[in-house]
């Protein structure tokens, strides 16, 4: 019985459970996933990922910042019940749901703590460049365009999102207002016609 040992300790939500995801879509019949983690709410996120994809759980506490999680894919089924999470390849074309649409105001997401806003948004872009389905075109203005911009924490999640197809536009005025127009390095300036244009057209829009 082969162990596929996963160090998730330090990684922000969802990092742990992606890493967990993309081992079981991998691990060979009888392996087992042990995933370390340092807090209770990745060990929540791991258990119900095992819940929904139908599998065996176990955890077991070292200390207050370690916990090591078990988890069994053929405790339910076989590799062919695996749910998968894709791995970004280049491609032509537009990506994921036709006609998808977000919408990204600011470099956080929610209200409260900014601190916490831009770890939320920074986690956020990377789920969804894990997507096997990704939107159409993501808008960036107001704030939201220091995401594409030079110092980002999400510039490689949004060129591999951008490499699939998936188109990136940042507002000009946005870009201008904030001195950062020679500092795009990811997708491509827009106007806000365009912008309302775009949302106006769109089958569906999301906004974090």
């Amino acid at each position: 019985m082969g162990i596929i040992k996963i160090d998730a300790r330090g990684d922000v939500c969802p990092m742990p459970v992606v890493k967990a995801k993309k081992a079981w879509e991998k691990a060979a019949a009888g392996e087992i996933l042990e995933v370390h983690v340092d807090n209770e709410i990745a060990v929540e996120n791991l258990r119900r990922m095992t819940q929904n994809l139908g599998g065996g759980f176990a955890m077991e506490k070292q200390n207050e910042t370690h916990f090591t999680v078990r988890i069994e894919p053929d405790a339910a089924g076989g590799p062919a019940d695996h749910v998968a999470v894709a791995t970004p390849v280049p491609v032509s074309g537009a990506a994921g749901r036709s006609g998808l649409l977000v919408v990204i105001r600011s470099a956080g997401m929610g209200t409260g703590s900014d601190e916490l806003g831009k770890i939320l948004m920074k986690g956020y872009l990377y789920a969804l460049s894990q997507m096997e389905e990704l939107p159409e075109k993501i808008l960036f203005y107001n704030g939201g365009v220091t995401l594409t911009t030079e110092g980002s924490d999400s510039l490689e999640d949004l060129k591999a999102m951008e490499a699939r197809g998936v188109q990136i536009r940042s507002c000009g005025t946005c870009l201008d207002y904030y001195h950062l127009k020679d500092q795009l390095l990811v997708g491509e300036v827009t106007n806000m016609y365009d912008i309302a244009e775009a949302m106006a057209g769109a089958a569906g829009m999301i906004s974090p």
